[in-house]
């Protein structure tokens, strides 16, 4: 599952970051690797972007890097 189809409310960990290069570094900056867990806090009424909250502070994502990061 891609991390843009999570529901709100819902915790999941990140299993694969897909992409390359720059948009794959600067997921991976923001504290987004693999076997993190991350909880969905809200979603904007249009779907971008989405707040989530990941080691203790919230962060929002673009819709388009959220298709990137594959969940479980």
């Amino acid at each position: 599952m891609k991390l843009n189809e999570v529901k709100v409310g819902e915790t999941v960990t990140v299993s694969k970051i897909n992409g390359s290069g720059a948009i794959k570094r600067r997921i991976m900056d923001m504290g987004l690797v693999k076997n993190v867990k991350l909880t969905v806090r809200k979603v904007a009424p249009l779907g971008d972007p989405i707040e989530i909250t990941v080691r203790g502070y919230e962060l929002s994502i673009r819709k388009e890097d959220a298709k990137c990061i594959e969940v479980l």
